[in-house]
């Protein structure tokens, strides 16, 4: 999140890193929230370093944990949630695979150079949620 441009905050952003605050995160999606954007690592599907954006499957993720006020990945966040009788928004994830997951400090060297093409997909995808809805 330090590299994410902090002029992308606006009444209508807002900038938070969580890390491993996962229930502060369902706590807050209590309120009415018209997105979420996700930044975390994925599964190494083969390309250490690569970054997609995609829509979380909200039933998929919450159907796979349960409450657990100390866990942090996504499935957790929203299994909570929904315990506490909240309903997610719509959620985009923006991901990059890691290298590694073994216990290390710092980013690998793939992740590292990632780090722009992340940032750019940050903002691509706010500001396409920020955008009127056409017809509406």
């Amino acid at each position: 999140m330090r590299h994410v441009p902090q002029q992308l905050a606006s009444p209508r952003v807002r900038l938070v890193d969580y890390g491993i605050r996962g229930m502060h995160l369902a706590y807050d999606l209590l309120d009415e929230w018209d997105a979420l954007v996700l930044i975390d690592a994925v599964p190494n599907r083969g390309s250490p370093g690569t970054v997609r954006a995609f829509e979380a499957d909200h039933e998929s993720l919450s159907a796979a944990a349960g409450l657990d006020a100390h866990a942090m990945d996504p499935a957790a966040v929203f299994a909570s949630l929904a315990a506490l009788g909240g309903t997610p928004p719509y959620t985009v994830v923006v991901g990059c695979e890691v290298h590694s997951v073994e216990e290390g400090i710092g980013l690998s060297e793939p992740v590292a150079a990632a780090v722009p093409d992340a940032v750019q997909a940050v903002e691509d995808v706010v500001a396409r949620l920020l955008q009127p809805v056409k017809g509406g």
